[in-house]
């Protein structure tokens, strides 16, 4: 099945990127939200992306009005009908997940795809709420989804040969480049990622260098473009604690267990770049 229209279901950060990926590679686009609020500031970040694109010389205006004319908001799921292939990118929240792709195994033809953009969160406990778990997957896009060239898919038990062949396609359509991943906690990237960044955590929470210090030594020492806390704000404090909660879960090794402060500052609010509190921006972290 050809994939030329694409439903994405979640307007934030990483939902509006992948539209705005999915537009400027020429598919007719369908971004909902569950309010009009959400719904404008999702279409907002995606317009004002081309704005800035136009801007700086790297696009024309006509292409940016054309990217435009590719994409459309609603704020109702049956307007999804018509749609080949449906991402998921909604808070990482197993159960609100499954509710979301029974609604959605309702609504779409039989042969759709429907995909999470989970970080860490097993895809067939989301396919076994549908009756069409050999066209269920994961499609993991990495923030900022315009720039990021990798994106995992992750099959599970019951995904079919032929839906991997197509998001492939798919991935590689938008200049992305994919790796395939088995359905277990953090797939590859959060497999070996997460750990990497909680260690840095303990190290810090442990008084042994300070958090400039500790990203000073892995820039320099292992030529990495960003410290482990640089990238925890980047990534997101919160989303990083429910990566690491989901792993834990999977495999109870003392490794994927979250820091103390990791969990206190996601209570207090401090999630990073996203709301302008993290371990760099917003002020000091306070342990």
């Amino acid at each position: 099945m050809a994939i030329t229209k694409v439903g994405i279901v979640g307007g934030g950060l990483m939902g509006s990127g992948i539209a705005q990926v999915a537009a400027q590679a020429s598919y007719d686009v369908m971004l909902a939200e569950v309010n009009q609020d959400l719904l404008d500031r999702g279409m907002s970040r995606v317009y004002d992306a081309w704005e800035m694109l136009a801007g700086k010389g790297k696009i024309t205006a006509a292409q940016a009005g054309e990217y435009r004319g590719r994409i459309r908001g609603t704020l109702n799921l049956q307007d999804f009908a018509d749609r080949d292939l449906v991402i998921e990118a909604i808070i990482e929240n197993l159960d609100e997940k499954k509710i979301l792709f029974t609604t959605l195994d309702g609504i779409l033809p039989a042969g759709s795809i429907i995909v999470s953009n989970t970080s860490s969160l097993p895809i067939m406990e989301m396919a076994a709420v549908t009756g069409r778990e050999q066209r269920i997957a994961g499609l993991h896009f990495f923030n900022p989804a315009p720039l990021m060239k990798l994106v995992e898919i992750v099959r599970s038990i019951a995904t079919s040969d032929q839906t991997v062949e197509e998001l492939r396609t798919f991935a590689e359509s938008l200049a992305k480049t994919p790796i395939v991943a088995k359905d277990t906690a953090g797939f590859v990237v959060n497999f070996l990622l997460i750990p990497y960044m909680l260690s840095a955590v303990r190290m810090y929470e442990n008084g042994i260098a300070t958090k400039e210090d500790i990203d000073t030594g892995m820039k320099l020492g292992c030529g990495y473009p960003m410290g482990p806390f640089e990238l925890l704000d980047y990534v997101g404090l919160d989303t990083t604690l429910y990566a690491a909660e989901a792993i834990f879960k999977e495999y109870p090794d003392p490794a994927y267990a979250p820091p103390t402060l990791l969990r206190r500052m996601v209570q207090a609010g401090r999630y990073g770049r996203k709301n302008g509190k993290g371990f760099y921006v917003g002020g000091e972290t306070q342990q």
